[in-house]
């Protein structure tokens, strides 16, 4: 399987289709919340998207098909201690049918080389605890738990909804 990550392009109807489809699948994965996205997140994300100027998100393409394989969706933060931009990734998304086979990696390739590009000073993700395959795909990367002091342990994420 010869793999491309491309830049998505959200004005090219199939780039924007091929986006909803595969984070659909993966909001149905047990990682993913188990459940499909809502009609109403499905009408709205990609006009939603289209509106932000910090949005960035590759496709992993299989080139022997041209049929997208993977998706990376980053959102470009800032650092306040750093005063440089940070790039989050939000999501990293392979289909079940073609895990194993490096397009997770090259995803990560892909946004690594977008945060350099964008001059960003460090890059961040999340990943659920139990997420054993994805915690080693991360480590892989390079990624290590966030520590600004070993003292005061590791960053952990809190969320309160809003909606």
């Amino acid at each position: 399987m010869s793999i491309a990550v491309r830049a998505v392009d959200l004005n090219d109807e199939n780039q924007a289709a091929e986006l909803l489809r595969l984070l659909d699948g993966y909001a149905q994965d047990a990682m993913g919340g188990g459940a499909a996205l809502s009609e109403s997140t499905r009408a709205n994300l990609i006009p939603s998207l289209k509106r932000l100027s910090n949005f960035h998100a590759g496709l992993a393409w299989d080139e022997s098909s041209n049929r997208a394989v993977g998706l990376i969706n980053c959102i470009v933060g800032f650092s306040t201690f750093a005063a440089a931009p940070l790039l989050n990734v939000h999501d990293v998304v392979v289909e079940k049918t073609s895990r194993g086979k490096g397009i997770g990696a090259a995803l990560m390739t892909y946004a690594e080389q977008l945060g350099r590009e964008l001059k960003c000073c460090k890059m961040t993700l999340e990943v659920l605890s139990e997420n054993y395959v994805a915690q080693r795909a991360y480590a892989r990367a390079g990624y290590q738990p966030y520590v600004l002091d070993p003292a005061a342990g590791h960053a952990t994420l809190m969320v309160k909804n809003l909606t």
